[in-house]
């Protein structure tokens, strides 16, 4: 008998790369009777997981965080899992509520929340250490209450393990599967590519900045947040070197890496991004292109020891622009080092080897 796993998020879709894709997908090919529940979403079974919708307006964080929240919760508790997977702080109450009941629950920790919150622009400036402060708070109090916490990176892994041994991190790292077939590079065309959620602090003033005078195409997969700060950079002389393709399926992300020489993860280094790893940065070394990244201690010193790419100063337009020169000029140089970054993500920095500790996990957890 198949052992019942029930994924549940009141703000992810149930498309969600690293909840369905990654970690439902591999449940399933593991023997796993898996479900997502997920918010207004299409109910079908989908690669053989159960995609179950919860009906829910949008009116606002408040709203979904306790009537929206609650409606998951029960949806959630009528499908009578062995094991529960929910991927939201928001969602902690409810989560316990699952954990009177009997069952087994991790928490899915995508992103360094308390350090986020420093960040959020719709949270107003004077309130945004006290609510870090106690949502940190509230994390390390109910965090050996569950039964595994799983993080997106170890530096929140290491947090945690102040308070509980039952913590691993699985990296949201590239599905080799993913990305074959890509164009020789000497093929594509005179383009660079950003791929993610587009704002102030993801650098994008800089990038447009950066391209005024240029000959090249940047072309920009997200959506603007707010979407306010669209009006402010396409006023930029360098917006007339962006293509702009707004939120994007898998598929179309793909079309445009396997279109682009080089790939621009240059984010200010806030406090919430200088412990993370940037996911667009693996998808551009496994797309095997060049990374234009910020020279974030972390992160070059992943793009320093596998030759990947250039690291510059994301506060610096010109050093952007001299980054994208230096890739642009230099086909054999940068054909290079897109082949080291799709080594790097061949042998190390990859799904398959994550899925594994997501399957050991899951494993012990059935076992008990």
């Amino acid at each position: 008998m198949s052992v019942k796993v029930c994924h549940f998020t009141s703000i992810h879709s149930s498309g969600d790369t690293r909840i369905f894709v990654k970690e439902c997908s591999s449940l399933v090919k593991a023997g796993y009777e898996v479900y997502l529940i997920a918010v207004n979403a299409k109910e079908e079974v989908v690669n053989g997981v159960h995609v179950i919708n919860v009906d829910a307006a949008v009116k606002g964080r408040l709203h979904r965080m306790w009537v929206t929240g609650k409606l998951v919760y029960e949806k959630a508790l009528s499908i009578d899992a062995h094991i529960y997977h929910f991927h939201d702080p928001e969602l902690i109450p409810f989560a316990l509520r699952l954990i009177k009941k009997g069952k087994k629950v991790i928490y899915d920790v995508h992103e360094d929340i308390p350090r986020q919150i420093l960040a959020k622009y719709y949270i107003p400036k004077p309130f945004r250490k006290l609510i870090s402060l106690i949502t940190e708070a509230v994390e390390d109090w109910v965090a050996g209450k569950f039964s595994w916490i799983i993080t997106a990176t170890p530096f929140i892994r290491d947090r945690f393990l102040k308070f509980t041994p039952r913590v691993t991190e699985v990296c949201n790292f590239p599905l080799i599967s993913e990305w074959n077939g890509a164009l020789a590079y000497h093929d594509k065309p005179l383009h660079l590519c950003y791929i993610g959620s587009i704002t102030t602090a993801r650098g994008i003033v800089e990038m447009v900045k950066a391209m005024d005078g240029l000959p090249y195409q940047l072309h920009l997969c997200g959506s603007f947040s707010p979407p306010a700060l669209r009006e402010e950079v396409i006023i930029l002389p360098g917006w007339k070197q962006v293509v702009e393709h707004g939120y994007s399926s898998r598929a179309h992300v793909m079309t445009v890496l396997n279109n682009s020489r080089a790939g621009l993860v240059t984010l200010h280094p806030i406090i919430n991004y200088v412990d993370a790893y940037p996911v667009k940065m693996f998808e551009y070394m496994i797309a095997g292109i060049p990374v234009i990244s910020s020279d974030i201690p972390l992160w070059k010193g992943i793009v320093d020891a596998t030759n990947c790419g250039v690291c510059v100063n994301p506060l610096h337009p010109p050093a952007i622009r001299n980054a994208i020169i230096e890739i642009m000029e230099n086909e054999k140089l940068s054909q290079q080092m897109g082949l080291n970054g799709r080594n790097a993500v061949s042998e190390k920095y990859n799904w398959q080897i994550e899925e594994t500790k997501l399957l050991s996990i899951y494993s012990e957890l059935s076992a008990q």
